[in-house]
């Protein structure tokens, strides 16, 4: 069983590792969905703290539709990443119609590799029944996991979409499942997707700003295990 930590600070991710984990998704401006977090934070996770740093990246708030510049923007990021040792980038691309943008998609994984290619929760602005479809795009596209909630707002409500996406996947890429994943609901989530990844934030407030807490952290890894 994987575990995964979002983390929206060096804090955060202190925190996380002090908590027993090895693995975390960074970002940025965690109340707004997640941005991409500054080079130094990536440089810190990755270098000094030792983890295996997978960083969100997202120009802004909003939809997931990016102009040019916007994308270009990504595209360095994603370059910076790299060169900082981050060992996988998260994104996640629409179209205005709403489906997956499959060339930008394709063009990231290209860009990123070595390192993984996750697509985040963009993809559960699409409905249950365009999931499937949408999942054998990334797959085409040669993204390594796929961070879901089953296109509804907690893993727990998605968990009948997350596991028919688990079966469907049959190995080809990685279900996360995401959203709502608490010491308290992971072993349920685990027994009713049938996934081997979970990703949460163990968050709790600290002088009015959202931080990882660390003994969240410590009984969510222990309880996942034991769903096992």
């Amino acid at each position: 069983m994987e575990i995964e930590i979002c983390c929206n600070s060096i804090q955060s991710a202190i925190n996380a590792r002090n908590g027993g984990a090895t693995r975390i998704e960074l970002c940025h401006d965690l109340e707004g969905g997640g941005t991409t977090p500054s080079g130094a934070a990536i440089d810190l996770c990755a270098c000094e703290l030792g983890l295996r740093t997978r960083v969100l990246i997202r120009p802004r708030r909003g939809d997931f539709c990016y102009n040019e510049a916007e994308y270009e923007c990504i595209r360095h990021d994603v370059m910076l990443c790299k060169e900082l040792g981050a060992s996988a980038v998260v994104v996640g691309f629409l179209k205005a119609d709403g489906t997956i943008d499959e060339q930008r998609t394709r063009e990231i994984v290209e860009l990123a590799a070595p390192m993984e290619v996750t697509f985040h929760r963009a993809f559960d602005e699409l409905s249950p029944a365009d999931a499937p479809a949408a999942l054998e795009t990334l797959i085409r596209c040669g993204c390594h996991k796929l961070l879901t909630s089953g296109c509804h707002p907690t893993a727990l409500e998605g968990a009948g979409v997350i596991r028919q996406l688990v079966q469907q996947a049959n190995g080809r890429i990685g279900i996360i499942a995401a959203s709502g994943v608490t010491p308290q609901s992971v072993g349920e989530i685990i027994s009713r997707t049938g996934v081997s990844e979970v990703h949460g934030s163990c968050k709790h407030i600290v002088n009015g700003q959202i931080e990882t807490d660390s003994s969240q952290v410590q009984s969510l890894i222990a309880l996942a295990r034991q769903a096992i």
